[in-house]
């Protein structure tokens, strides 16, 4: 196993290639087929070589669900399914149920005997028609420095957890480039339009303008290229990629070239600047959307599933002169649970109508140039904005779009579960079910595996559902949790068919080559503390980002923090059950992982509690103790920057990506400040600054803790005196950019020895509780 997926090689071992079986129900198969057989084969290689020499892969019919089965006796091996998913998915499934193999975002976990075992799956079908995967935001949080051979390995990773409907969405600002030129923008404008690499989503629906610009002709070029690869790849497993669109956002320049057209200026987003909407009943909107869709397909070739999101957190003008859109609350509640702006008044008459045209037009944009294309929305907007998004809006937004031409992912079931059923199931439009779980790429321990079980075997029978057309995961972030989507996959196929119980053994000896009574039991402790919570809902509070209290701006009212999710004494014990464990699983990297991921978690809930005994003491006086939580928070964060070297990712890595992913030196200092900005300052004058905080070597030591740092000797020096925490944050603010801005060289750091660091930490917990309770 390697740290990081795309250079796993040195711990790959052998799958045997698979023969190409052609079966007798296949006499008149197409060459598509047999090329998704001949796919599902190259993949299966890739992942676990070529080790399973005599088996056959066969695909069959496609059935009422997807489908496939795994038969092996005297050590060959029959794999059968409905497309060249299902073949990898079913390959690897069995693999995994036998603790042969484990794919993840860490690596590869592949260990063979000479001779397979036998199976006899019978038939697994999927309740759901289609899996789908990621979001427009990992597309900033997590890609923007992939390359092909990342996206090689990720596409696999897709195929191995049976995903077929994945966003597809790099390599569009090349035609975005294109389609703007040919409506007059000049080269100089459309540097000033386009934002840096790791923004580009932000951009892409609409919410942002130039930001940190100019993006690159070279870093557009190079998406281009990775996009037609990915497509192809994407395509000949069988998989049907959901692909761009327009939504109706116009470059500044654009909008002021054609001061006639009804352009709206819209709301600046998280004080941003505004950006600019044309009104889809503009004739200008359905040339640009025509224009964009023959150029996309000239470039990349035609689709079936075009995503257009106008609304994502930008309410729809209303009023003639769009001031409602401008002037109105937005967004996501508990960010902005403190905005005070004012009601603006819509004629409830006025709303439908604008909707349903809005709406209708959208569609027509996109079916004149692909006529049998289905547009795609997110519907995160229904809940993030349910106060103007009620159920008459949804259903008139909806109202004038054929039934099968308009697809709804619904992604935010793990936030907002409630949105198909007041959309009465988007009134019998196909959309798909899922969660976020992962926001900005932020990596505290969670997700809830007990509520998806229980949930997606709910939603999978639910009479009420309508044309419920699949299930995803569109997390807005990757590599943490893995956990997460190898059970939420799984219950994608199996929908609970196995007790959590003995899908977490099975899990455990696929990811650590074996298990134990005690290592199963400890599992289930860590799942009960820390993976049966649905929504970190610290990530907000008082509209402040950041996964921890130590990874958010200081400030000095952290005694009013309610506390964290979780059982906390449950996450204790099940740390140290899986450190009893530790020297018989030292041997197995990805045990050590989790080992240290757990320990990480359980010290940073310790350090923010140290924080707050701190600015507590300092704030009566009492220097002494304050001084004493200090000490405290300092050796935590550096036990656990140190151990985190062990991590896939680092401040190091993600850094190293974006400056190898420049082809000149000033490329390649604009994409290093790219990165340091999204995990630390994001950008603008609103709530942003650390939504994308991360769980890195690197971040504890260089940015939290100085951070931190510096308000405490502030906040000392005051004492029961004045304390202006405004000009406080101003120097944060200065230092933060200072941050971003300095050309600092990080390397990872490997611990050399990560168990003997995990007990060391433990014991400086101990001794930061003892500290601190007395």
């Amino acid at each position: 196993m390697s740290p990081r997926p795309s250079r796993r090689q040195t711990l790959k071992q052998a799958l045997a290639a698979v023969a190409l079986t052609a079966a007798p129900s296949f006499a008149s198969a197409t060459t598509g087929e047999v090329g998704g057989t001949a796919a599902a084969r190259a993949s299966l290689e890739r992942l676990f070589g070529k080790r399973l020499g005599g088996a056959a892969l066969d695909l069959a019919p496609r059935g009422v669900h997807p489908w496939y089965a795994v038969s092996g006796k005297a050590g060959k091996v029959s794999i059968t399914g409905d497309s060249p998913v299902a073949l990898v998915r079913g390959a690897y499934a069995y693999l995994r149920q036998a603790g042969l193999a484990h794919v993840s975002w860490e690596g590869d976990r592949v260990d063979l005997p000479a001779r397979l075992p036998d199976a006899d799956t019978g038939r697994v079908a999927s309740p759901f028609g289609h899996r789908a995967y990621l979001n427009t935001c990992t597309y900033g949080y997590t890609t923007p420095w992939w390359g092909w051979a990342r996206w090689t390995r990720e596409i696999d990773w897709m195929a191995a957890h049976g995903v077929d409907m994945p966003l597809a969405m790099e390599g569009q600002e090349h035609v975005w480039r294109a389609l703007w030129r040919e409506f007059g923008l000049t080269e100089a404008e459309l540097a000033a339009y386009f934002s840096g690499p790791a923004f580009t989503p932000w951009q892409r629906m609409g919410n942002i303008e130039g930001y940190s610009a100019p993006l690159p002709s070279r870093w557009i070029d190079k998406k281009k290229d990775l996009q037609v690869r990915i497509l192809g790849r994407m395509r000949s497993l069988g998989m049907t990629p959901i692909l761009p669109a327009f939504g109706g956002y116009v470059p500044k320049a654009f909008a002021q070239k054609h001061p006639k057209a009804r352009i709206y200026r819209m709301r600046p987003w998280e004080g941003f600047h505004e950006t600019y909407w044309l009104d889809p009943g503009d004739p200008l909107f359905a040339r640009i959307a025509g224009r964009f869709l023959a150029l996309y397909t000239q470039t990349y070739g035609a689709g079936t599933y075009y995503l257009a999101d106008s609304f994502n957190e930008m309410l729809p003008p209303i009023n003639a002169d769009g001031a409602d859109a401008r002037d109105a609350a937005y967004g996501d509640g508990v960010a902005n649970a403190a905005a005070t702006k004012a009601k603006v008044e819509i004629d409830p008459a006025l709303k439908a109508k604008r909707l349903a045209a809005y709406g209708k037009a959208i569609y027509d944009s996109i079916r004149q140039a692909r006529p049998d294309a289905v547009w795609v929305m997110q519907g995160w907007l229904f809940g993030a904005d349910s106060h103007f998004w009620d159920p008459s809006a949804i259903s008139a937004y909806l109202s004038l779009v054929p039934d099968d031409k308009l697809m709804v992912l619904d992604i935010g079931n793990d936030r907002y579960p409630d949105v198909w059923k007041n959309a009465k199931a988007f009134g019998g439009k196909p959309w798909i079910y899922g969660y976020v779980h992962n926001y900005g790429g932020s990596n505290p321990v969670y997700g809830d595996l007990g509520y998806y079980r229980r949930d997606m075997t709910a939603i999978a029978s639910n009479p009420d559902t309508g044309k419920l057309a699949g299930f995803g995961m569109f997390p807005e972030g990757l590599h943490n949790n893995s956990i997460v989507y190898e059970a939420a996959y799984d219950l994608a196929w199996s929908a609970g068919q196995e007790t959590q119980a003995a899908w977490l053994s099975t899990y455990a000896r696929s990811r650590y080559g074996r298990t134990t009574p005690a290592l199963d039991a400890a599992m289930d402790q860590l799942v009960q503390a820390a993976y049966s919570s649905r929504y970190w809902s610290p990530r907000w509070w008082k509209s402040k980002a950041g996964a921890y209290l130590f990874f958010k701006r200081p400030t000095a009212t952290i005694g009013e923090f309610p506390g964290h999710p979780g059982d906390r004494a449950q996450l204790d014990a099940a740390v140290r059950a899986l450190a009893a464990q530790a020297r018989a699983f030292a041997g197995q990297p990805f045990f050590v992982l989790d080992l240290v991921d757990a320990v990480r978690h359980l010290a940073s809930l310790e350090i923010d509690d140290q924080l707050q005994a701190a600015v507590a003491a300092y704030r009566r006086g009492d220097a002494a103790a304050g001084d004493r939580a200090r000490r405290a928070v300092e050796a935590l964060a550096l036990s656990i920057d140190a151990l985190l070297g062990v991590q896939p990712e680092t401040l190091a890595t993600w850094i190293d990506d974006a400056r190898a992913y420049g082809d000149t030196p000033a490329d390649a200092a604009a994409y290093v400040a790219n990165a340091k900005a999204q995990v630390t300052i994001w950008g603008g004058e609103g709530n942003l600054n650390d939504y994308a905080s991360k769980a890195w070597q690197g971040l504890y030591r260089d940015f939290y803790l100085p951070r931190w740092s510096r308000f405490l000797d502030v906040l000392k020096a005051a004492g029961t005196g004045a304390f202006d925490e405004a000009v406080v944050t101003r120097d944060a603010i200065a230092w933060e950019r200072a941050w971003v801005a300095a050309d600092t060289v990080y390397r990872r750091e490997r611990p050399a020895d990560p168990v003997g660091g995990v007990q060391a930490l433990i014991a400086r917990l101990d001794e930061a509780r003892k500290n601190r309770n007395g």
